[in-house]
């Protein structure tokens, strides 16, 4: 069995599964005792288990190894994405934590359509699709989310970053130039990627990211829609530094 599961509950050589993960594998896949299985403790580090004991509600295990998490990117990047409307953001969400993202981060700015509602109900739904993303392709960490964040907040917390890249369809500098990785890329080791929503960003809000130590990157000739440029982005800074 090549299933793999997150667990919290990893110690003196026992692991324990509880909760959906532990009834899936013992009423739908009849988990027996002495299978193989992989489990990861979120923090990126894999072990190989295998199952001494299958109960109702909690599957017990054995740690037979631990590695590190093979998959993590050795650049650790923050996805600040203006708040889409509809269910733009979860297709954005599953897709950065495929890509590597440690952290995705609504935030709301002039021309966002949509504002912040019902937060904590989108936020365990949030979590739960990062977190099936995260096993889905192998990480070893699932992505970390939070609810939607003002825009100056968001420009102090990117700026904060080894390379703060502000994604602006009014133009900025190229990720390559005369065959060399960007600058605030070249041996950063964590990265803050900004996209705009719908609207896109103010001239104002651009300075505004600009004075608070961001620096404004292109995309191309073309404008992206705001659950592409995310990714596009996400994607591109991955390549260019070894990490896709």
């Amino acid at each position: 069995m090549s299933h793999r599961y997150f667990t919290g509950r990893i110690e003196s050589g026992a692991a324990f599964l509880d909760g959906e993960d532990a009834v899936h594998l013992a009423r739908v896949l009849r988990c027996r005792p002495g299978e193989l299985l992989t489990l990861c403790d979120g923090a990126g580090t894999d072990y190989a288990a295998r199952v001494t004991a299958v109960r109702a509600d909690e599957i017990a295990l054995e740690v037979l190894s631990s590695r590190p998490t093979a998959s993590e990117a050795g650049l650790w990047v923050t996805l600040y994405v203006g708040l889409p409307k509809g269910d733009k953001f979860e297709l954005i969400l599953q897709k950065a934590a495929e890509l590597g993202a440690a952290a995705i981060v609504p935030f709301t700015s002039e021309f966002c359509v949509a504002r912040p509602k019902n937060e904590d109900a989108k936020l365990v739904r949030w979590q739960r699709i990062l977190r099936e993303a995260a096993k889905q392709s192998g990480r070893g960490r699932i992505p970390a989310v939070r609810a939607a964040i003002p825009f100056a907040q968001m420009c102090r917390e990117a700026a904060a970053a080894d390379a703060a890249l502000f994604c602006y369809e009014g133009g900025g500098e190229h990720l390559v130039a005369g065959g060399s990785l960007h600058s605030r890329l070249a041996g950063a080791k964590t990265a803050a990627v900004i996209t705009g929503a719908e609207g896109g960003f103010s001239a104002a809000e651009a300075q505004t990211a600009q004075d608070a130590g961001c620096t404004a990157v292109s995309l191309g000739p073309r404008i992206l829609r705001c659950e592409t440029a995310p990714l596009a982005a996400l994607a591109a800074v991955m390549a260019l530094t070894g990490n896709l």
